[in-house]
């Protein structure tokens, strides 16, 4: 689709009239009409700031002439909803949300992100060897590892994620095992929708944030698997069957 028509759509699903979206990205109602004819097409700054309103990339903006990837583990970025976001809520191009959360990057070590990605390729055709053998190859053509030692934060990140571990741990929750590592998950996939006590149903998770978290298998029924969600705020402990049914809410822990 051309930019003019997705402009024009984007402006008319928002319910704005060009007055009224010239007025958001500091233009005149006279710019806008010209993008909607074809006339011209905004400047990147211009660009910038219909992403951010419209919450949607640059790339679909301009009817999305690049293929994206992840920069960090190669997936395709199909779908503006799995971009990840800067620190000012923008999306950012050249990664997905599961590598890049709020301008954070959430893996520093390339064999944990094999080990992540190959749980994902087996059930698409490939045999563990052979997701392991892709990966390997593939990752350090990737500007992230290319580039990151520059990116890193000095293990900021990797150490906030061991207080998480710690603090699960200290938990001491029945039939839990040890936790040993988080891995990104984003909401919209682990949201869960709990019974409270007092009848009502709840969910605690925002579905377009990313999370820490993992799957555990019980060490007292082989049929139940905990899941542990956290972030800055909060610890999360649940107990789930296969593909998320019965769900029950073990703990849920302000920090």
């Amino acid at each position: 689709m051309d930019t003019k028509k997705i402009i024009y759509e984007l402006r008319t699903k928002n319910g704005m009239s060009q007055d009224e979206l010239a007025e958001k990205v500091f233009v005149t109602r006279q710019a806008v009409s010209r993008w909607e004819n074809g006339e011209t097409v905004p400047n990147t700054e211009t660009l910038k700031l219909l992403s951010k309103l419209f919450d949607v990339s640059i790339n679909t903006l301009l009817g999305s002439p690049r293929q994206l990837i992840c920069q960090c583990c190669g997936m395709p970025l199909e779908d503006d909803s799995i971009i990840g976001r800067d620190n000012d809520g923008s999306l950012n191009e050249s990664y997905c949300k599961w590598c890049y959360a709020d301008g954070t990057y959430t893996y520093s070590d390339m064999d944990e992100l094999i080990d992540v990605c190959i749980k994902n390729m087996s059930g698409e055709g490939f045999t563990e060897d052979q997701a392991r053998s892709y990966m390997q190859q593939l990752l350090p053509t990737l500007d992230y590892w290319k580039n990151h030692e520059s990116l890193g934060d000095n293990g900021q990140f990797e150490e906030f994620k061991k207080q998480l571990i710690a603090e699960f741990n200290a938990l001491n929750i029945a039939g839990m095992p040890e936790v040993r590592r988080l891995n990104a998950l984003v909401g919209k996939y682990v949201n869960l929708e709990y019974t409270l006590p007092n009848g009502q149903h709840a969910k605690f998770l925002d579905d377009g944030k990313t999370y820490l978290g993992n799957q555990l298998e019980s060490k007292l029924d082989n049929e139940i698997c905990f899941g542990i969600i956290a972030n800055v705020d909060f610890l999360l402990v649940c107990t789930y069957k296969q593909d998320g049914a019965d769900p029950e809410l073990v703990l849920y822990k302000k920090r």
